[in-house]
């Protein structure tokens, strides 16, 4: 389908939603949406997807395979993070995921991350878990008080926390400590302070696609997953999901 009714398309939509598939099986670059404008009259979401790299788990296998992602989350509704969680249990065929480690919105600077800020967003990932979608839930680069609060106020506990070695070459000492008293895994990450932005998803999307109004999409969050063989500690499969608002004016 050329750019034109992919822009027809996209002005019927109330949101989008981008997978990449399996970013190891990248041959070629296919999108996976309605061949013409007319065969979708109305659209509440259009998908596209590299249709040719999605790749979902055997069953067979699935025991033998850890599925973890990480949220990252660009806009302000909690309830997103139960989209993400069923768009990538649908994604790779599972019923499932091992662990989800969020990573929040950035704040403005000067303004330190609050547990009132992470609580909407924590209470719907433990839904998740006590909905057995989720089995373990994480959190990202949070310190030792805030990290403390979360745990002393959850209901189920953060099982991890990233920290990015970027900011902090050695893990911080009373981080450490608490970590190993309430048995909390520290992992490290080298992601950006924010992965993506709403300026940069409407500029790529510009750039994809003649006579969009990419100012109305707003992006919602970005998940990146990842299908380890738990026996040989190898990438089989990693890929992102994307999802974004259409605000219409």
């Amino acid at each position: 389908m050329g750019t034109e009714g992919a822009s027809v398309l996209l002005e019927r939509a109330g949101r989008l939603t981008l997978q990449t598939g399996n970013l190891l099986n990248w041959g070629c670059l296919r999108k996976k949406c309605p061949a013409t404008p007319s065969e979708e009259e109305t659209l509440e979401v259009l998908e596209c997807t590299v249709a040719q790299a999605i790749e979902k788990i055997n069953p067979e296998e699935r025991d033998e395979l850890k599925v973890s992602a990480k949220l990252f989350i660009v806009g302000s509704n909690s309830s997103s993070i139960r989209d993400a969680a069923d768009l990538a249990c649908s994604a790779l065929g599972v019923a499932q995921l091992d662990s989800v480690i969020i990573a929040p919105r950035p704040v403005e600077d000067g303004i330190n991350l609050s547990l009132e800020y992470l609580q909407p967003y924590w209470k719907e990932l433990e839904n998740l878990v006590q909905n057995k979608k989720i089995v373990a839930i994480g959190t990202s680069d949070l310190d030792k008080t805030l990290l403390e609060q979360l745990y002393l106020w959850a209901q189920v506990k953060p099982s991890s926390n990233q920290v990015n070695l970027a900011s902090c070459c050695v893990m911080p000492p009373d981080l450490t400590a608490f970590a190993k008293e309430c048995d909390i895994q520290l992992l490290t990450h080298n992601d950006p302070k924010e992965l993506l932005c709403e300026a940069s998803f409407q500029e790529a999307l510009q750039e994809s696609i003649q006579n969009v109004k990419a100012n109305e999409w707003i992006p919602l969050w970005l998940l990146r997953y990842s299908v380890i063989v738990k026996s040989r500690g190898i990438i089989k499969s990693k890929g992102y999901i994307i999802q974004a608002k259409r605000n219409a004016s």
